[in-house]
């Protein structure tokens, strides 16, 4: 296997303990049992060979959905790139909640040294930031794993086969790229799982929630081989949405243009809000953003993932 980082564009050969974890990764202080993902992730990492195989041979049983889901899940909500992501809305909630709070004067007037300024206006200016531990929503997606692993077992998924051998699927530190739709509130997740096999997952926001159980009833899927010019889009996405890391299998003279020319790129939580006659409605999504020069001032000490 073969490593690139976005950021600096260094080839090397990684092994597990380089790239794939940081040490207490999986550690998180705001939950009573602190390794309490341990315990879901010991489900799903030992059975991820036998599941890769009942989708390549189209064998699907309700134990392959729960682990490819399982997996698609803990990327989704603990990886440190999640975890970046998710600290957006919650970054937004306490902005919009301050301000709601020292409009109807629950928070005490501004010391005299800022002389007048409120707080609204402080964080309006970028005097004053507030920073989300990101570990906090490592605890809510941890917290509601389950949950997300049975909303993901329960969308649609095509299975993509892959039979390039010349240009096989690349992966990443995050391994859960996304990809719009027509519908501006529907993200599918491009899942690579192997060099010759990806995913697609299709979210239907129109499932009951309540329905969304680990038994998988409203699950569904249909298998199919893509072309090249699908090949590169999806291979363009995985580049795109990676962290800093992408992985290859093999060591093409093609491979570093593309990640070249793709390298500029990430995912941004995206937030809107909506002022309603009650309050303020905060509507978060995400986004595949050209970072342009600055991505290597953003991306500087990132390195992430997958597990630990």
């Amino acid at each position: 296997m073969y490593a690139i980082g976005k950021s600096d564009l260094k080839l090397f050969t990684p092994n597990a303990q380089s790239v794939c974890r940081i040490e207490d990764g999986s550690t998180n202080s705001y939950l009573r049992e602190d390794r309490i993902v341990e315990e879901f992730l010991k489900r799903i990492e030992p059975r991820y060979n036998a599941a890769l195989e009942k989708l390549m041979t189209d064998k699907i049983d309700p134990e392959c959905i729960f682990v490819i889901a399982g997996f698609v899940a803990y990327v989704s909500t603990c990886s440190p790139t999640a975890m970046r992501i998710s600290s957006g809305p919650l970054k937004s909630i306490v902005e919009t909640t301050t301000t709601m709070m020292e409009t109807k004067g629950l928070l005490p007037p501004p010391p005299p040294q800022i002389g007048n300024t409120t707080l609204t206006e402080l964080l309006r200016d970028g005097t004053v930031n507030i920073t989300i531990d990101p570990k906090y929503p490592q605890a809510i997606g941890i917290n509601s794993i389950l949950e997300c692993t049975a909303a993901f077992g329960n969308f649609k998924w095509e299975i993509l086969h892959n039979d390039f051998d010349d240009s096989p699927f690349f992966t990443s530190d995050f391994p859960a790229a996304i990809e719009r739709t027509d519908d501006p509130r529907v993200l599918n997740r491009i899942v690579p799982l192997a060099p010759n096999l990806a995913l697609r997952i299709r979210p239907d926001i129109t499932l009951d929630k309540d329905t969304s159980d680990l038994s998988f009833k409203n699950f569904g899927y249909r298998s199919r081989k893509i072309g090249r010019k699908e090949l590169v889009k999806l291979n363009c996405l995985i580049v795109r949405c990676a962290e800093d890391f992408v992985f290859y299998r093999d060591d093409r003279p093609w491979v570093r243009p593309f990640v070249t020319k793709n390298r500029y790129y990430r995912i941004e939580p995206h937030t809107h809000r909506l002022m309603t006659p009650n309050g303020t409605l905060i509507v978060s999504t995400q986004r595949v953003v050209d970072t342009g020069s600055n991505f290597l001032k953003t991306e500087e000490g990132k390195k992430t993932f997958l597990g630990g």
